[in-house]
């Protein structure tokens, strides 16, 4: 267990990076971002399973096939396009704390499997976590980010668009909590595949998924991205993109599928957190800011609410 929550840590320090990369190439599309992370991920991933595809093609099974394909869209492509898109229109802080619902999707997802500690137990963490999303929500509507936006010499954003950016953050989450108990559960149900491996598949069938995209998307459009490329900085593109592939996919995966497999679904649901907090604390740094009053509330909150959720699994005796 103790293993399960350090690994699930670490993914989160990996996946907060994720937040900061739209920021970092703001000229370039959602649709753009996530084809070029996702067809990076697939070249980092086949590098890497090249010592190992002798022995997982022995393993692999139509069933595999399907579960891979469905996860990489569901908890990759789809997640990462609306996941920019509420980066983009709500900012970093508001979408990070959004897909920071997490931790109670998963577990009310989670809650019959085995070792799943009892949701009338896991219920006043759970409320703790929910009073820190609401705060940073109370901070994005009541002023706090247009303020912050006013004293940077930015514009605030319009109401419509914080409203967006937030449907699309819910999006994400909805996409992430589906993938989330997918994965867990078919990497429980199939021990013969280890992290590692299952993490080398996965990149390998979302740089497939994004290839074809890519060349649907190419074929579509590719009259107007040629005429939009004027001041685009395509090799910053993929130095950002084959960062992201490399910690946030490849490494990030590698350990989640660690925590999914050592930590029952109410658990490893709760370790999502920490790809909240690390986001924000990317984010701080990228504005060069201190966090305000109900930012910090929120991060106090949510940790308050993670490690009283590890406490309770560590002296039930189901768990």
């Amino acid at each position: 267990m103790g293993i399960g929550v350090l690994c699930g840590l670490l993914a989160g320090a990996f996946w907060g990076m994720v937040f900061i990369a739209p920021k970092l190439l703001p000229v370039f599309s959602p649709w753009e971002l996530a084809i070029g992370r996702y067809l990076a991920y697939g070249l980092v991933a086949c590098v890497a399973a090249l010592p190992l595809l002798r022995r997982i093609a022995r393993k692999l099974t139509r069933a595999d096939c399907v579960a891979l394909l469905r996860q990489a869209f569901t908890g990759n492509l789809l997640y990462y396009v609306l996941l920019a898109f509420g980066v983009q229109l709500a900012g970093v802080g508001p979408t990070s704390l959004i897909i920071g619902i997490l931790p109670i999707s998963v577990t009310i997802m989670g809650r019959r499997d085995h070792g799943a500690v009892p949701l009338s137990r896991l219920l006043w963490p759970l409320l703790v976590v929910a009073a820190g999303i609401a705060c940073i929500n109370i901070d994005l509507f009541g002023g706090g980010q247009s303020a912050h936006a006013v004293a940077a010499g930015a514009v605030a954003r319009p109401v419509w668009q914080k409203l967006a950016g937030v449907g699309c953050a819910t999006g994400a989450l909805v996409c992430w909590t589906l993938y989330a108990v997918d994965n867990a559960r078919y990497l429980q149900r199939n021990p013969h595949y280890s992290g590692n491996e299952w993490s080398a598949l996965y990149g390998l069938s979302t740089g497939a998924v994004s290839a074809v995209l890519a060349l649907v998307g190419w074929i579509i459009a590719g009259d107007t991205l040629s005429a939009a490329d004027s001041g685009r900085d395509w090799q910053w593109f993929w130095m950002v993109n084959a960062a992201v592939a490399l910690g946030a996919s490849l490494i990030g995966n590698n350990l989640w599928n660690i925590a999914s497999r050592r930590l029952p679904l109410t658990l490893s649901g709760q370790m999502i957190v920490f790809e909240t907090l690390f986001a924000l604390a990317y984010g701080f740094v990228f504005d060069q800011r201190w966090p305000r009053p109900l930012e910090i509330a929120a991060i106090v909150l949510l940790m308050i609410g993670v490690a009283w959720s590890v406490r309770l699994h560590a002296t039930d005796k189901s768990a």
